[in-house]
């Protein structure tokens, strides 16, 4: 199974080894998504984990035991079809290539499998017809 998941730090879990004890502890694998955690400050990090259901839960618990939230990441890119005027300019900044222009007809094609929500692309788009939802 997979689950994508933000886990929030407090300050005093930022040093932890979480993808290290998900592994060896529950066997359950992190991908790391997007991340942004320094030392002494609240972090968050997006991850997908990956494995048997059970453990997944198990490994959430022992998440939440540790002060750690674990909410759902559900959030995902939409475009706003009317507004683009594929351009292209989102297509240069996008690190997994979800966002491409068809050769044949210069169109904005978007993969929604290949999205990891990094959001570098909304900003980038000059008509803001890119953004996400809930």
């Amino acid at each position: 199974m997979k689950k994508r998941v933000t886990l929030t730090f407090p300050k005093h879990a930022v040093q932890m080894p979480i993808a290290y004890r998900l592994a060896k502890d529950f066997n359950v694998a992190a991908n790391i998504i997007r991340a942004q955690v320094a030392p002494n400050q609240v972090g968050k990090v997006v991850v997908e984990l990956l494995g048997d259901i059970d453990e997944i839960e198990a490994a959430t618990e022992w998440l939440e035991s540790k002060d750690i939230d674990v909410s759902s990441a559900s959030r995902e890119i939409t475009i706003n079809e009317e507004s683009c005027v594929h351009c292209g300019l989102c297509t240069g900044v996008c690190p997994t290539q979800a966002l491409t222009l068809q050769p044949e007809t210069f169109k904005l094609q978007f993969t929604r499998s290949r999205c990891v929500v990094c959001e570098q692309c909304i900003p980038t788009c000059p008509v803001d017809a890119i953004s996400t939802n809930l």
